[in-house]
């Protein structure tokens, strides 16, 4: 009884204090830009830069340098994801841009760099780039004919049908939105004016939650405050208000809509005060990401009102289409991971990590996908090891997959391009993962970059070759398909 007491406080612990720290400045944004992406954004202008029959030079490239910009987790990033494959991206490059965004982003090579040393860094762009580009290509390959298929009603691009001003304008502010809302940098972090409110209570309450929900360092258990249990409470009741006001928006606007959008946003300045409960009772902090967040959210409302009502509807709709879909799988996912890591000891890990060896580097990709830390977690989790004596190798092999085979991800993943797809996806990110590890471990150990270049060239070549045979098989039976068409003709 113990045992199934325990596991379900770690996983409600897990859910309890992911939801607190961040949901709502990463996802709920997320969301909104996916809305806005599949509603106002033209079809032909994401086939145009992100399809299957685009330049590879074009689509690709491009696809990683949005996913550079946006410092978001693997969950983050999936509502972003489906609202570019749904909208016409080829699977390629929208695979590209769901590995590359979490996995380096500028914050988190920034992060890294500081953390772990340029080495780091530059060793996970590098691979992140490279190895993100070829398991876009390597899925495009494998899956064209269901992607043709996908996009086959698509009509060609023609001039003129370009993304409208108002809409780059719109999707701007709420990436920007998006991203005051995680980037730590200096001047939106640093208090400019403290508060105190007198309350008794609050650290009776503090020290409550503390007793319920505590924060473990080893396990990456980060524990939920006072302000992490309101801001639940009112993410808890912007779903109830929104049900009805965004569930139901595809039949018309309704008394609950500006509600749920009122509530939304005021729930979003709240997230980004500062609040901790101090000896006389809460001291608010308002700091420059407060105000960035809450003038953003101003500036929103009059470029709303620049679209037709159709068109604020339909991106209210394809919002919520996404919440629902996709939330539901993430609180499944987060419960689970919280249950399954109370049962991994960080022991067995490093005793199986401490050497450059395929086993160890395996074990660093299992780490990731059944201890995820949310974005920028998983560097000071990957110092604590390096402290401990993981190899550098392993590290960067955790560190490769951490971000991108997250549970709840992979079944988000399942549910956006297919079971066959997705689990096709987590086999390459795990085999490129490892490989990573082996080569940066190597590196490390004083392998020559000659006998290095050699090894990693060989392994893309065979690769390449493989998929160049199937593709090559694959036309020239289409050609006689064609020729037996026209000869029974």
């Amino acid at each position: 009884m113990d045992i199934v007491i325990n596991a379900l406080q770690g996983g409600l612990a897990s859910l309890a204090a992911y939801l607190a720290a961040h949901v709502l400045l990463c996802l709920v944004p997320a969301f909104f830009i996916a809305g806005a992406l599949s509603a106002l954004v033209p079809q032909q202008s994401i086939i145009r830069f992100l399809g299957p029959d685009a330049p590879k030079w074009v689509s690709y490239p491009a696809a990683a340098s949005a996913g550079s910009l946006l410092a978001v987790c693997s969950c983050t990033i999936q509502p972003l994801f489906a609202g570019i494959y749904r909208k016409g991206a080829g699977l390629g490059p929208a695979v590209t841009f769901l590995f590359f965004a979490p996995a380096a982003n500028i914050l988190a090579l920034s992060y890294t760099g500081v953390a772990l040393g340029a080495d780091f860094a530059l060793a996970r762009i590098l691979l992140a780039l490279s190895f993100g580009i070829g398991i876009g290509m390597i899925m495009a390959i494998l899956f064209r004919r269901g992607d043709v298929a996908r996009l086959a009603d698509s009509q060609t691009f023609a001039a003129g049908e370009g993304i409208s001003g108002k809409t780059l304008l719109f999707l701007g502010m709420l990436v920007a939105l998006l991203i005051a809302g995680t980037l730590k940098l200096d001047f939106l972090t640093s208090g400019l004016l403290d508060i105190e409110i007198p309350w008794p209570g609050a650290r009776p309450v503090q020290d409550l939650l503390d007793r319920w929900v505590p924060a473990n360092p080893t396990t990456g258990a980060e524990g939920l405050s006072l302000h992490g249990a309101i801001l639940t409470g009112l993410l808890g009741l912007i779903g109830a208000v929104a049900w009805r006001g965004l569930g139901r928006i595809d039949e018309g606007f309704n008394r609950l809509t500006p509600m749920a959008l009122t509530l939304t946003a005021l729930t979003l300045a709240f997230a980004a005060l500062g609040l901790r409960v101090s000896e006389y009772g809460l001291m608010l902090t308002i700091t420059g990401r407060t105000l960035a967040v809450v003038l953003l959210c101003a500036l929103l409302l009059p470029l709303v009102r620049r679209f037709e009502l159709w068109d604020v509807q339909q991106w209210l709709w394809e919002t919520w289409r996404f919440v629902r879909q996709i939330f539901p799988l993430l609180i499944v996912g987060v419960f689970l991971v919280g249950v399954i890591r109370l049962f991994i000891q960080p022991d067995w890990i490093r005793s199986v990590a401490g050497a450059n060896t395929v086993l160890a580097n395996l074990a660093g990709v299992v780490f990731g996908v059944f201890m995820y830390f949310p974005t920028l977690v998983e560097v000071p989790i990957a110092k604590m090891f390096l402290s401990l004596g993981m190899h550098p190798g392993p590290l960067i092999a955790y560190l490769m997959a951490d971000p991108e085979l997250s549970l709840q991800s992979i079944l988000i993943t399942a549910a956006i391009i297919g079971k066959l797809r997705a689990w096709s996806y987590v086999g390459l990110v795990a085999l490129f993962s490892t490989l990573a590890g082996l080569t940066y471990g190597a590196w490390v150990d004083g392998a020559s970059w000659l006998l290095l270049g050699t090894a990693v060239l060989s392994f893309v070549g065979l690769i390449v070759g493989t998929l160049h045979l199937i593709e090559k098989t694959r036309k020239t039976k289409n050609i006689r398909s064609t020729y037996v068409n026209q000869d029974s003709r």
